[in-house]
């Protein structure tokens, strides 16, 4: 997991700045090596919702090896910040459409989480034309914690299932206006079509 900070050309780099040095393999030539070999390594948070459904963090470039994996069509990017470039050309040369959901990230107690986003979010998520996609944020914590549990209760999950896996992913960080949001949401409104 710890390789996933460290960006795939910094790591090649460094390896062949310690291989010419020392005359030996270093431990960032076997990181190196590791990738080389088809090494997969997953975003921060990662995680399978439903069948052709998955969560997780922001994901950087040495998790687009393990991501072609998983033959995306689309991304559910919760932030209001612009796509990277490199990201954007991933989702270009896999042929993976982005649907972006400008949800602020902000801290307790000036949380204002848009609902309306939310259902524009589980729309896409519901739809199985859109699968295999992946939700993600930041962290793969709060905006996607909602948008997964609000899901979670259009599946008829008890809100105390819908609580615990929350708090896994967010841990330490979970928010009570997250809680108090996904409790309120209305489910009876949307329909749950094919996840």
């Amino acid at each position: 997991m710890g390789m996933a900070r460290i960006p795939e050309e910094f790591v090649v780099q460094q390896a062949i700045e310690e291989d010419d040095c020392n005359g030996h393999r270093s431990p960032s030539s076997k990181v190196t090596a590791a990738v080389a070999e088809g090494v997969f390594v997953p975003p921060l948070n990662f995680a399978m919702v439903n069948d052709g459904v998955f969560r997780s963090g922001f994901p950087e470039t040495t998790n687009f090896r393990f991501l072609e994996t998983l033959e995306l069509r689309s991304i559910v990017y919760l932030c209001p910040e612009p796509y990277p470039e490199v990201n954007k050309e991933f989702l270009e040369s896999n042929s993976i459409r982005l649907f972006q959901f400008g949800i602020e990230g902000r801290k307790e107690p000036f949380v204002n989480i848009p609902g309306e986003r939310i259902r524009e979010a589980l729309e896409v998520v519901l739809d199985a034309k859109n699968h295999p996609l992946l939700i993600h944020c930041k962290r793969g914590k709060h905006r996607t914690g909602c948008v997964v549990g609000c899901l979670r209760k259009l599946q008829k999950w008890c809100l105390s299932s819908v609580f615990d896996e929350y708090q896994r992913f967010a841990a330490a960080k979970a928010r009570v206006c997250d809680l108090r949001f996904m409790e309120l949401f209305d489910a009876s409104s949307m329909k749950l079509l094919s996840t």
